[in-house]
Order: C-alpha cells, then sequence, then structure tokens
C-alpha cells in the first residue's frame, strides 16, 4: 500500500497518526470491493453474481465507501504501526481513535487521523551521585525460637480440656452470646451460635477474652461493657452492651516436644532439630539480604525518578489500576464484576479504592518507565550462560534439585521473568558504583519484614 504518514507526538505521551493513502490504492481497492459484493450480493431482477456493478454503485454505494475506509484505516495502520518504533506505536490498552470521520471519495488521495497513547519518552539526566542509606539487620537466636514456636503451634495437636476446666489465656474457647435490653431480653438479629476464638487474641467483636476467664463449661454469665469512644467498631464506639455468654466448648493446644522428633515430623530431611534451625536461619538471612536489596535498589530509583520528568498516559495509569483491582479479586477469590458489586457505592467503592492506589500506581510506573528506559539507552544484556549460572545459585539457594528448578523455567514466560530481572541486576550493579551506600539504622529481623 502506498501511503505518507506522520507522527506527532504530543504533551502526556500522546501520539498523533496522520495518514495519506495514494488515489491508485484507494481506486484498485475500491474496484475489488466492488466485484466482491457484486459476486456475493443478491438483488431482486438480478441473478447472483450477476448484479452489475453500477446498479451496485446507485443502490449501496455510501455503504461500500464506508466499507472501503474502515478497511483501508484498518490496513494501513497494522502496516504502519509494525514499522514505527517503540514511542511511536500506541500501547497495548490504547486503542487508536479517529479524530473526526474520514470522508472517502474515489477519485482522491484518502486521509485520516488518529490519536492514542505511546510508551513515555525520559530524557535521562541525573542517575549517579546520589547517597543512599540502608538498614542493617541480622536474624538472631530469638527469631529462630520463635519460628520453632510458631511451627509448634502450626502442628499442635487441639484437646478438649477435663471436665470443670476453668477458661484460661490462649485456651480455645466456643461460645453462643447475644446482647441483652434493659429488660434483660434478647436483642433480635445479635444472637451468634458455635463463636470460636483463642482466649488472649481479641478476635471477638466485643472483646470480652478477660471476662470470661475462669467460667466453665456450659456456664453463662451476662457481662455489661463500656467502649471507649475512639473503639475500632463505629457501633460499639461509646456505647454501653450487656452481653450474655454461655462457654459450650473449651480446649486446648497441646504443643508438641521441640526435639529431633519434632523436626522429623517438620519435613523428613531434617536429622535432628538442629537441621530445622539451620536451615530456618538460612531462610531468613536470605530474607534479609533480599529485603535490603529490594530497600536499596528503591532508595536509588526514588531519587532518580525526582530528578527527571515522566509523562505518563491515562490509559497506562488506569491499565495498572485495573490491574490491581483484578489481584484484589483473585485474592477474595471472585471476578473483578463480583468484586465491584461486593464493595457497591460510598466510600469504599471501586472508584474511591482506585482513586486512593493513584499516588502510589503512578509511582511505580514512573520507577518501572525509567528502569526500562534504562535497560535500553545502556542495552544490557544477559546471556545463555549467564542465564545457567542463575539456574545453579538459585538451586543451592531454595535447595531444589537444578533439572526440577530448570524444568520450571522452561515455560517461557517464566524464563523470560528471571532475564529481565538479571537484566535489572546488572544495570543496578552499574548504578551503585556511581553512588554512595552508607550503613543506616540498625533493625531487628521483625522490624526489617514488617513493611
Amino acid at each position: 500500500m502506498d501511503y505518507e504518514k506522520n507522527v506527532t507526538l504530543k504533551e502526556k505521551s500522546h501520539a498523533e497518526l496522520s495518514v495519506k493513502i495514494k488515489k491508485a490504492d484507494v481506486q484498485e481497492s475500491y474496484k475489488k470491493l466492488l466485484n466482491k459484493y457484486s459476486k456475493e450480493l443478491q438483488i431482486p431482477g438480478f441473478r447472483k453474481g450477476k448484479v452489475p456493478v453500477s446498479v451496485l454503485e446507485t443502490k449501496y454505494g455510501d455503504a461500500i465507501k464506508g466499507d472501503l475506509a474502515g478497511d483501508l484505516i484498518e490496513e494501513s495502520l497494522k502496516e504502519i504501526f509494525e514499522s514505527l518504533d517503540e514511542y511511536e506505536r500506541p500501547l497495548p490498552y490504547s486503542y487508536p481513535e479517529l479524530n473526526e470521520k474520514p470522508e472517502l471519495k474515489v477519485e482522491e488521495d484518502f486521509s485520516f487521523t488518529v490519536h492514542y497513547d505511546v510508551f513515555p519518552k525520559v530524557e535521562i539526566k541525573k542517575t549517579e551521585g546520589f547517597t543512599i542509606e540502608v538498614p542493617e539487620a541480622s536474624v538472631s537466636e530469638k527469631d529462630i525460637k520463635k519460628e520453632l514456636e510458631r511451627l509448634q503451634e502450626r502442628n499442635a495437636l487441639v484437646t478438649a480440656c477435663k471436665e470443670g476446666a476453668s477458661a484460661e489465656k490462649d485456651h480455645i474457647a466456643t461460645i453462643d452470646y447475644c446482647e441483652l435490653d434493659d429488660k434483660g431480653k434478647t436483642i433480635e438479629g445479635t444472637e451468634r451460635k458455635d463463636f470460636v476464638f483463642t482466649m488472649g487474641s481479641g478476635l471477638n467483636i466485643y472483646k470480652i477474652d478477660d471476662d470470661i476467664v475462669g467460667m466453665k463449661k456450659g456456664e453463662s454469665k451476662e457481662i455489661t461493657k463500656t467502649f471507649p469512644e475512639d473503639d475500632s467498631n463505629e457501633e460499639l464506639a461509646g456505647k454501653t452492651k450487656k452481653i450474655k455468654v454461655t462457654l459450650t466448648a473449651l480446649k486446648y493446644k497441646d504443643l508438641p516436644a521441640l526435639d529431633d522428633d519434632f523436626a522429623q515430623d517438620i519435613n523428613e530431611k531434617y536429622k535432628n532439630l538442629d537441621e530445622l534451625k539451620a536451615d530456618i536461619k538460612k531462610k531468613f538471612e536470605i530474607s534479609v539480604e533480599e529485603k535490603i536489596k529490594s530497600l536499596q535498589k528503591n532508595a536509588l530509583t526514588e531519587q532518580m525518578v525526582k530528578e527527571h520528568t515522566i509523562d505518563l498516559p491515562e490509559s497506562m495509569v488506569r491499565a495498572e489500576l485495573e490491574s490491581r483491582w483484578m489481584m484484589m479479586a483473585n485474592q477474595f477469590r471472585t471476578t473483578p464484576e463480583e468484586l465491584e458489586k461486593m464493595f457497591g457505592k460510598g466510600p469504599q467503592s471501586k472508584a474511591a479504592l482506585l482513586e486512593g492506589w493513584r499516588e502510589d500506581s503512578e509511582k511505580t510506573l514512573k520507577e518501572r518507565v525509567l528502569i526500562e528506559t534504562l535497560l535500553k539507552e545502556k542495552n544490557i544484556e544477559v546471556s545463555d550462560d549467564e542465564i545457567e549460572a542463575e539456574y545453579v545459585r538459585l538451586s543451592e539457594r531454595m535447595d531444589i534439585a537444578l533439572d526440577e528448578l530448570k524444568k520450571y523455567y522452561s515455560n517461557p514466560r517464566e524464563k523470560e521473568y528471571l532475564s529481565e530481572g538479571l537484566k535489572e541486576e546488572k544495570l543496578f550493579k552499574a548504578l551503585y558504583e556511581k553512588s554512595a551506600i552508607k550503613k543506616g539504622k540498625k533493625l531487628t529481623f521483625d522490624e526489617l519484614l514488617k513493611d
């Protein structure tokens, strides 16, 4: 197809593409379309495939020209976009729109203009000379002990307390409860049967953990509680409630002993408790290393972004927000449409939540755009040997058989993620050499990983 094109980049990473298709191509395409319709259309008074072109033009001329205009736009755009670079072609989620409906005349060139969003073009300015402060952290015996206690809890046997036992902290209580009015009668709609919680956790609406300490199975009790004005539950804040509670079951967790048998129950690969402790320490140290690496990268990226002008197109921001909404739906194990119905309207509607996410989404996108721009500008690539070396490193680090790991990365998408990660590592390794990295505040393991 013979055409002329011109791309004009606008503000906010928006582009305008003007196209002029030469008259000869317009006429040739028009003839082909007429011949096609003359063979396919059936008009009263004519045999199928024998409709004269002049009759077609008289009866359907405008409609045929409309179809031709659509075909020419679609075909030319497909060809043009393949020839444009990434800063001129539309983003995957930005569909080109016509500035105005073009008029097609068979005896003239056919011109039209479309507009769309493109990948932001960033003029690289400052990427060195920064000072980055990174926290320090290490894994202590206390951290390992805490993890062992968590494993104990997870592997505990839940056993019914002996008859006549009194409820106490850490017992698992099953209760029936309801609110009472001034006359001591049940308030309709407040009843709850077989509610289970661990005493001392505070995971019950009225926070009655301390109030049922000492109760025995089968016992009932009326509790009067006044809730503070700043209570997190707006329905209870500043109010006094009378609650009737019946303890219907009482259980406790029988924790397994921390010994070699416990370690083997966790995983047969552990011969004794010391091996389990060593593995916990190794995994925690990897977590510390990865977290500090992430904080260091984020600190430098944030400073670099501040030094650059990055115009994000609205379609890119909307796509990021919708992606986050979809991830939230997956977490709720529902569809994005059902999630929207769940949240309804008001302060927690989809629109309100997306607007609340906008600032962080724009920050994330600017960082991503800058990193991608730097990777391309510096032409950073990874070799097959570097990928193979990473397989070996991950295999040893994650204690996974090399063949099993390679099988996982035989998926092209996963291998691409790995490759992109290695490219970024190479980029930031070079960037760190041109900035100062200072040791920051000393944190505990929990403090480092709490965010």
